[in-house]
């Protein structure tokens, strides 16, 4: 598990590969077996692999989603509210367990954040999303995860680029010292 973490790395930048479907039943597998508060499983997922609407989707905010242009896929990640106080952290852990399989599976990705962005002055970034792809109501998109085979390999990552100073130990004032 560790060499994913290590290995994860956003991209935002994919070769014209497409993904296969056994590949894409893995990564929404690893989204359904995603842990919810009280297993109440908030989340609906919308597969979107028509380059047309990856174009569409790609203006969906004016920064951070034009990588979705070029990627082969996305998923959406949809949350109903009414079924979760918390459907926020349970969509953001479905959307990781996304990206942590993708990974996995040789692939790169990344999250394109929708929840409170803009697509325009007027417009949110949801209701844009919700509009193009004929989202009920009663689910908000939380994020989107583009996906694709790597254009090109980035430097893994390693133990000199964290900072333990960041982890306590028992209280606040007493730093954990890994060594």
């Amino acid at each position: 598990m560790l060499d994913i973490l290590y290995n994860r790395r956003t991209t935002r930048k994919f070769s014209g590969n497409k993904i296969d479907e056994k590949t894409i039943h893995q990564l929404l597998m690893a989204a359904l077996l995603s842990p919810s508060s009280k297993n109440n499983q908030p989340w609906e997922f919308i597969v979107v692999d028509d380059a047309g609407l990856l174009s569409q989707l790609s203006t969906s905010k004016p920064h951070g989603a034009c990588l979705l242009k070029h990627a082969p896929l996305a998923i959406v990640v949809t949350g109903d509210k009414s079924r979760s106080d918390v459907w926020i952290e349970d969509c953001s852990i479905a959307s990781i367990m996304i990206q942590l399989a993708a990974e996995g599976l040789g692939l790169g990705s990344c999250w394109v954040q929708i929840h409170r962005r803009y697509y325009n002055d007027e417009t949110t970034a949801d209701e844009f999303i919700r509009e193009l792809l004929d989202i009920p109501n009663h689910l908000e998109v939380l994020s989107i995860v583009g996906i694709g085979h790597k254009s090109a390999d980035r430097p893994i990552l390693t133990e000199k680029v964290t900072d333990w100073g960041k982890v306590k130990r028992n209280n606040y004032h007493t730093l954990n010292n890994p060594e």
